[in-house]
């Protein structure tokens, strides 16, 4: 800092005080020079070991069936191979259940879908193991049974993961009935694959006096220990998870990295080398589970503005085969299927349907995606049926004041930003010009339609089951006034690390290079939640918040003393200690004194987010601390004769309160809304339907979105507003909630395919709207309107409704 710049800013506090911003401001990535050198280390980087082998999972060719036997002895001639292990060899308990212990680390007694690990073998290369382990169809005896593979069969057979779930306001049959309309329908939508860039993968390592040290590509370090632990018969110390960085996770890293950790860890135990389980990603398909599909069952009464009085909805997901986290999935989905809307009488019941298929899992959103998005479906039918703009149906049903303020499940919605939100983007991206230009554009294009559509987003944040909502850290001063952060998040790319460097280095007033936050490790912060919920951020950073400010307590405390001023006046920043106004020193100095005095330059920080509570019962509480608003405007064109569509152009608007870093959370509401884009208009999943085998398990047969799939035109803004609720320097969440923008690209493309039959038509368009399902749906519509006793009976049912 020249002299100038610095003789100004010890006269002006104001200007001060602004340069010593540390939170607020865009900031790189903490890793982003390592990225883009190829240098950030991932597990598989770490270096091998000597003595290093190499596992595979072996895999069941069968939905379901009993295992009578594995031919141990075959697998163990193959070249290269050193071991094979089954569950006969763990010595404690083979489970790896997230909630309900229903789910085995490998195959006992019976296989429950094609794709369950049976058996692991361990060789001295990957390629051996590999190929080893493919013989699963020759070795594994299986009788088979016959398999459940849909959720309507098993919702059919009442076989469920957990017990149904109610969520109850009001009396909604009542209010149907009353109601001036009325619409009944059915939808589906479809699950999706995480399709994290690193893989799951395992290493684990034999320390001494029987320990392990497991690196694990994992959301959840903690319950890898435990999983690690209790399958072993050990105690928890025994088992040292570490977890530098993940090259994504979205939830499939949660509870799912179970299986991988605990096959590394069980071989590396049993014989006393280093083993490393890195499966191929076809292998990692099958293996893994991802976001759960939804079937909906609507009955809803609406007046004349569209006004939802009461509605009733069955919500059935296919759970698969174990219970993972499908309760906690499903009560989100529950939660959030109000969106931005108050429903005065409601009645919403929840089903897990267990299958034999891969047990489905935590994906960005959780359920909240799933059950918002069967009231923005309803919103759009109603609209059409009105022959309203969807937007005004929209915010006619949006939350209000008082009573029209509370939940289904009773919390206030504090700090409702959703109207003012939503009609600052309505002006910015000139959605009405717009749409009135697209609705003359439509009239004199025969085969290319275009469509618009504006959504909402109001997303609760918090873990829904109270006490995983606590964290802790560590905080380390050295003398030279660098500092180290260890906190019980993890790093997936999301900038978690970043945003808590930056809460450090402004509470200890220091320069953001000074702080280095090292890997997140089970032997520095224990029993800790997952990376998940949108939560990273509010947890850990106010726990190292908590332990850096006790830091500088002890430390305004001493210069106090040491310097006779008094400890009000006394401010850190830019590593520089002001003593009052007239006297500055350099923090270095300030610390080598109080080192030289014995004052404790570590701390450790711990917090718990207040005010929640949840009855899972009665299905009421307050589940969240606060809410994190958005809305969306796409415009897209759709070809009629082929189904395909492009996106043109997205204005996004996004609530996340005073932002600790816009660089990151820009990034990350534009990657989520791409994220939903791609769920629903392009990542389609497919299964057999009578082996149950996964059809699309590797990326020449499951599309992902590309750049090239971004609109041409993206504005994407944050929304002025400071969190309600005592956030981390009253920000909000950001990693979840912009998904659900994703939202406005569906409802566009309906719009579009709406427009063929002049809006006369519902159109009955599948999620994800693939090019087969838009032409599927465009057919629908062209066949409804083809006769005019068609359209008349078309209009006639509208009416009457």
């Amino acid at each position: 800092m020249n002299r100038a710049v610095e003789s100004f800013l010890s006269t002006d506090p104001a200007a001060a005080a602004a340069s010593a911003a540390r939170v607020g401001v865009p900031r790189a990535h903490e890793s982003a020079h390592l990225h883009v050198a190829g240098a950030a280390q991932y597990v598989d980087d770490i270096p091998e070991v000597a003595g290093t082998l190499h596992a595979a999972l072996g895999l069941s060719p069968v939905a379901h069936g009993t295992l009578n036997a594995v031919d141990v002895a075959a697998l163990r001639s193959q070249p290269g191979v050193v071991a094979v292990l089954t569950a006969a060899d763990i010595p404690g308990v083979n489970d790896c259940g997230a909630i309900h212990h229903d789910e085995p680390i490998l195959a006992a007694g019976q296989v429950m879908y094609l794709g369950q690990a049976v058996f692991a073998v361990i060789a001295t290369d990957r390629e051996s193991a590999r190929r080893a382990a493919a013989l699963a169809k020759k070795v594994l005896d299986i009788t088979p049974l016959a398999p459940v593979l849909t959720a309507r069969e098993a919702h059919a057979r009442g076989q469920y993961v957990v017990p149904p779930m109610h969520m109850v306001r009001g009396d909604a049959q009542a209010a149907i009935a009353a109601a001036p309309h009325r619409l009944r329908d059915t939808f589906t939508l479809g699950g999706q694959e995480q399709f994290y860039l690193e893989g799951q993968i395992s290493y684990a390592v034999p320390q001494e006096d029987g320990c392990l040290k497991v690196h694990c590509s994992t959301q959840h370090p903690s319950e890898m220990q435990h999983v690690v632990a209790h399958m072993l018969g050990k105690a928890k110390h025994h088992v040292q998870v570490e977890c530098r960085r993940m090259g994504g996770g979205f939830g499939g890293k949660e509870s799912q990295s179970a299986v991988f950790a605990g096959v590394a860890a069980l071989a590396a135990f049993k014989l006393g080398r280093p083993v490393k389980l890195r499966p191929d990603r076809d292998d990692d398909f099958m293996v893994t589970g991802r976001r759960h599909p939804f079937e909906f069952s609507v009955d809803v009464g609406f007046d004349d503005e569209g006004r939802l009085l009461g509605v009733e909805v069955d919500m059935l997901t296919n759970a698969g085969w174990s219970a993972d986290l499908s309760s906690a999935v499903m009560g989100r989905a529950l939660c959030h299927f109000d969106n931005a809307y108050w429903l005065p009488n409601v009645a919403m019941h929840g089903y897990c349907a267990r299958t034999n298929t891969q047990s489905n899992t935590a994906f960005r959103g959780f359920g909240g995606p799933q059950g918002a998005y069967a009231v923005e479906h309803i919103m759009d039918t109603v609209a059409r049926r009105l022959g309203r703009d969807p937007l005004a149906v929209r915010r006619a049903n949006f939350y209000g004041v008082g009573e029209h303020n509370v939940t289904p499940y009773g919390q206030t919605v504090e700090g409702n930003v959703m109207a003012p939100l939503a009609a600052e983007l309505e002006a910015t991206s000139n959605y009405q010009a717009r749409r009135a230009d697209i609705a003359a554009w439509n009239a004199t294009s025969p085969v290319l339609k275009r469509g618009i559509a504006l959504t909402p987003v109001k997303f609760g944040i918090s873990f829904n089951v109270q006490h995983l909502n606590q964290a802790g850290a560590l905080v380390h001063l050295y003398s030279d006034g660098s500092c180290l952060v260890n906190h019980g998040g993890t790093e997936m790319g999301q900038g978690l690390n970043t945003k808590v460097a930056q809460v450090v280095a402004q509470e200890l007033g220091l320069s953001f290079e000074r702080i280095r936050v090292t890997a997140t490790d089970t032997f520095k912060v224990v029993n800790t939640s997952a990376t998940a919920a949108s939560t990273g951020s509010d947890l850990n950073g106010k726990a190292a918040q908590d332990a850096a400010r006790q830091i500088r307590e002890r430390l305004t405390a001493f210069a106090a003393q040491k310097h006779g001023c008094d400890a009000a006046e006394i401010r850190f920043a830019n590593d520089q200690v002001h003593l009052g106004a007239e006297r500055r020193m350099p923090l270095d100095d300030l610390l080598l004194e109080a080192y030289l005095s014995r004052v404790q330059l570590w701390s450790d920080g711990f917090y718990a987010t207040p005010g929640l509570s949840w009855d899972p019962k009665a299905m009421k509480g307050r589940p969240f601390y606060y809410y994190a608003f958005g809305a969306a405007v796409s415009e897209v064109v759709v070809d009629t004769l082929t189904g395909e569509s492009k996106l043109l152009r997205t204005d996004l608007l996004h609530d996340v309160g005073k932002s600790l870093n816009p660089a990151i959370d820009l990034g990350q509401v534009e990657g989520g809304f791409v994220q939903g884009m791609g769920w629903l208009t392009m990542e389609e999943l497919i299964w057999h339907p009578k082996t149950g085998a996964l059809l699309t398990h590797a990326p020449s047969t499951y599309k992902i979105p590309t750049a090239n799939d971004a609109p041409a035109v993206f504005n994407t803004r944050l929304f002025d507003n400071s969190n309600v609720a005592d956030s981390i320097h009253r920000s909000k969440a950001v990693g979840e909630p912009p998904l659900l923008l994703g939202f406005s690209v569906w409802h566009a493309i309906r719009d579009a395919v709406s427009s063929v039959g002049q809006h006369r038509v519902d159109p009955p368009l599948r999620a994800p709207a693939t090019a087969e399902a838009v032409l599927d749906a465009v057919d629908a519509v062209r066949a409804a309107i083809a006769t005019p006793a068609a359209v008349a009976a078309a209009v006639e049912a509208v009416e009457a409704q």
